[in-house]
């Protein structure tokens, strides 16, 4: 079951960003797609700031993965984008067994690595402002968390 969500501005993005993190648990992965300037690093941001994260977050477009330690929780934010066809290399599915949080953007690029159970949210512009965000939970506890905050 898809769930939907109207963010009508950056406000929304991070208020529901908050909320995600409010129900945080550890080995979460958090998928986020849509096309560039869509609101992706925005939530990252947001989540890390809940998470109690202080250093300034930007996409790891170059680097592909950043680690954030001083958070209640570990962060890995990954930006997928320039991976292609040479994830293996990087250890991208190592993250998916630590206990912190995961969140990939541009995920589709690595569709097939992806664990199972995850959370997918893709990211569509509908005005300058505005955004529909559309939740794909995978796993009982992804649909019990969209419930909970949608």
């Amino acid at each position: 079951m898809d769930f939907k969500y109207i963010s009508k501005n950056e406000d929304d993005t991070r208020e529901l960003a908050e909320n995600i993190e409010s129900e945080k648990f550890p080995g979460m992965v958090i998928c986020l797609n849509g096309e560039l300037g869509s609101g992706k690093t925005l939530f990252v941001k947001s989540f890390a700031k809940a998470l109690g994260i202080v250093d300034d977050i930007t996409s790891p477009t170059f680097n592909i993965i950043k680690e954030y330690h001083e958070g209640e929780m570990d962060l890995y934010h990954m930006d997928v984008y320039r991976v292609e066809d040479n994830y293996e290399s990087v250890g991208i599915e190592d993250y998916f067994k630590k206990n912190g949080v995961v969140i990939i953007e541009w995920a589709e690029m690595i569709n097939d690595i992806l664990p199972e159970k995850r959370l997918d949210i893709d990211f569509k512009i509908t005005g300058e402002n505005s955004r529909v965000l559309t939740f794909k939970p995978y796993g009982e506890e992804y649909e019990e968390l969209c419930r909970s905050v949608i």
